[in-house]
């Protein structure tokens, strides 16, 4: 079994060293055939030329650099793209994140876990810019999503290759893996981890994260919960321009029968738009909707015929 340890890495000049130091120590002792992943997430200082010095004395440790800084969500995906391994452990590459907890994450993945969440039950940030808001992101993406994970902020994860290389990342989804994974019925586990406070440069995490959580939060919820039945949702969001263009032909009427010599042109001709979107946004769902229906039949056939496949090997 092979293991690729992936770290975003953005202005981290002073942590580099430190972080290849302590993930090599934490990883060795395992016994596991590994590589390092590093993505330069477009940093402005040395922290590129020092972890490139690094690889090269040091053939496992691989270095990914980005032209400019894409955030924290792309940078991972490229190293999740790039990353050979069958296990894949995620970290941040602030010196916050504990690699000896590594081993802690495998013995679950070795119990029969899929993912395997970091849970930082004594976290070292800030009360009312990091920890307030974390808990109550973490409460509603839990009622929203319906896995209840503690510490859905923590990047100490761990994964089988053949479930994370399958789940699209983008914006700041990387926190909502496990509810992304759990379409596919995942089992997921969450351990406590070690957390430390930051010893070098500054944080990049703030409050104005949080409107980009709530949109991918929407994003998520409508994956999960729609699915397999994208009609449905579809209609769902019809339901609105439904009521305006009734209330707007509704006004429209009652003023050609009330008496009055002259249609009410701009109100009918608003309950028109809207009812062009409400047959818009119907004729979307059933587009979707045969997509859907088109696809899980493509793969049952393939399932069908590599089922009968096998069996003519077998007999």
């Amino acid at each position: 079994m092979k293991l690729s340890v992936i770290a975003p890495l953005y202005n981290e000049e002073d942590s580099v060293k430190a972080l290849y130091e302590s993930i090599t120590g934490a990883v060795e002792p395992i016994g596991h055939e590994y590589e390092i992943i590093f993505v330069d997430d477009g940093s402005i200082d040395k922290t590129f030329s020092i972890a490139r010095d690094l690889a090269k004395q040091d053939s496992r440790l691989r270095i990914i650099k980005f032209r400019r800084n894409y955030g924290q969500t792309p940078a991972m995906a490229a190293g999740i793209d790039y990353a050979s391994g069958d296990i894949l452990i995620t970290m941040d590459g602030d010196l916050q994140n504990d690699p000896r907890d590594i081993a802690e994450l495998l013995n679950k993945i070795d119990e029969g876990y899929d993912i395997v969440v970091g849970w930082r039950h004594k976290r070292k940030d800030k009360l009312i810019t990091r920890k307030i808001p974390s808990k109550i992101a973490n409460w509603l993406i839990g009622k929203v999503t319906g896995v209840p994970i503690k510490d859905n902020g923590c990047s100490l994860k761990c994964y089988r290759a053949n479930i994370i290389k399958n789940i699209p990342l983008y914006s700041e989804m990387h926190r909502f893996i496990p509810a992304m994974a759990s379409i596919a019925g995942v089992k997921i586990a969450e351990i406590k981890v070690r957390h430390h406070e930051r010893q070098f440069g500054v944080s990049k995490y703030g409050l104005s994260r949080i409107y980009k959580v709530l949109l991918d939060l929407l994003t998520i919820k409508t994956i999960t919960a729609f699915s397999n039945r994208p009609l449905l949702w579809f209609s769902f969001l019809a339901i609105p321009p439904l009521l305006v263009s009734l209330i707007a032909f509704s006004l429209s009427l009652w003023n050609v029968y009330s008496g009055a010599s002259t249609l009410m042109i701009s109100i009918a001709g608003t309950g028109l738009l809207f009812a062009g979107l409400v047959i818009f946004l119907i004729m979307s769902g059933v587009v979707c909707e045969l997509i859907y229906k088109t696809g899980s039949m493509q793969h049952k056939h393939l399932a069908i015929l590599t089922s009968n496949i096998i069996n003519s090997k077998k007999s």
